[in-house]
């Protein structure tokens, strides 16, 4: 890998940003990076390698802190109440429950081994997409919080059963390798509000700011990575330390000033490395050829829908119930995992990015349908 190989994937990311331009389209930034890397990678021109040891390794590190960022949107803060709180764990329950014989049947129809992972696919949300959703449109009534919640639990326990339910038969060591890693994270939680409880780190901040240290940033990428690299250790893939590194920053509140920073690592840099890489890394000929799994990616994305579309049989707006079906992190992460480790066939990476896209437009559809209800949006 040389700079400008470097330079070459960096520029070709830059189609996400093209797609996503277009504020109507809704398009998320990593969908045009994905399809950036499937055109110089595996699948089209063959550019770039990503089995090429230093981009391999640059990936990983995007694959942290992409699901840091990931970890830091789950709104821990803003779901600590009551009635919402209960609701929404209801109708992340019954998504879960629902998923299981819908991703075991999914896998019996395809002639696949996989129906926990469908399972969990299907289960999971993801708050990166919901929240701005929720945001931009200015939504705060009782239903709204409930699929706030829904969504946050979700995203924390398929993040967590995802390395399980991948490799079935090392369920035992992922599990002890992810209590591990939690933990780990539990601790570096503890200790730095110890610090922040005393004012060490007010101070850090503030002479940090004054003489451009970048001090904040610093601190948490050594702690992210020395996350990551535990997790390497005890044989858990990056995903989990990045998500529980994320949800601490969540559970603190993240300062702006360190907030801008990780965006411009992140979102500049590693992110697009990772997300070219991981487009570069599919192998998406074989959805030509094996006609079954665009079958697959069909039902893989109806499941996801329907599972959580059956929240309106618990009075739970339909627009509001769809919405929270949106997927993309799981997926990213089900497929980079499955990939370094081949555990996934020919082209089924691709069918899982591939539903993972669909139920990025049905969630686009639904926030405009949620934003044009009137009768439960309105703020209580």
């Amino acid at each position: 890998m040389t700079l400008l190989g470097l330079a070459l994937v960096l520029a070709v990311g830059l189609a996400g940003p093209l797609l996503a331009a277009p504020a109507h389209a809704r398009i998320p930034v990593v969908v045009g990076e994905v399809l950036a890397g499937v055109v110089i990678g595996r699948t089209g021109l063959g550019w770039v390698n990503p089995d090429e040891p230093v981009l391999s390794f640059l990936a990983s590190a995007g694959f942290a802190l992409v699901m840091l960022v990931a970890g830091s949107h789950v709104p821990l803060r803003r779901i600590a109440m009551g009635t919402g709180l209960r609701r929404g764990a209801l109708l992340a329950a019954a998504a879960g429950l629902l998923a299981v014989p819908v991703g075991l049947g999914v896998a019996a129809l395809v002639g696949s081994g996989h129906g926990a992972l469908y399972a969990v696919l299907m289960a999971s949300s993801s708050a990166a997409l919901v929240m701005p959703v929720i945001d931009e449109a200015g939504l705060r009534a009782a239903p709204v919080v409930a699929t706030i919640v829904q969504v946050a639990i979700a995203d924390i326990v398929c993040i967590v059963a995802l390395p399980l339910v991948l490799d079935p038969r090392k369920a035992g060591t992922a599990a002890i390798g992810a209590l591990v890693v939690v933990a780990a994270g539990a601790a570096i939680f503890l200790v730095v509000r110890w610090f922040r409880g005393r004012g060490l780190l007010d101070r850090m901040r503030r002479v940090s700011v004054a003489r451009g240290f970048g001090l904040e940033l610093r601190t948490q990428l050594i702690l992210l990575f020395a996350l990551a690299g535990l997790a390497q250790v005890v044989g858990i893939s990056v995903l989990l330390a990045g998500f529980v590194s994320g949800l601490a920053l969540a559970a603190e509140g993240e300062p702006r000033r360190l907030a801008g920073q990780l965006f411009a690592v992140t979102d500049g840099f590693l992110g697009p490395v990772f997300f070219v890489w991981l487009g570069a890394s599919l192998d998406l000929r074989a959805l030509v050829t094996q006609p079954s799994l665009l079958v697959l990616a069909a039902l893989l994305a109806l499941g996801a829908i329907a599972v959580h579309a059956a929240a309106w049989l618990l009075r739970q707006p339909l627009a509001l119930a769809v919405l929270a079906s949106a997927q993309l992190g799981v997926p990213i992460a089900a497929v980079t995992i499955g990939t370094r480790e081949q555990l996934l066939r020919p082209g089924e990476g691709g069918a899982i990015i591939g539903a993972a896209l669909i139920s990025v437009v049905v969630t686009g559809l639904a926030a405009r349908a949620a934003q044009r209800s009137q009768t439960w949006s309105e703020k209580p």
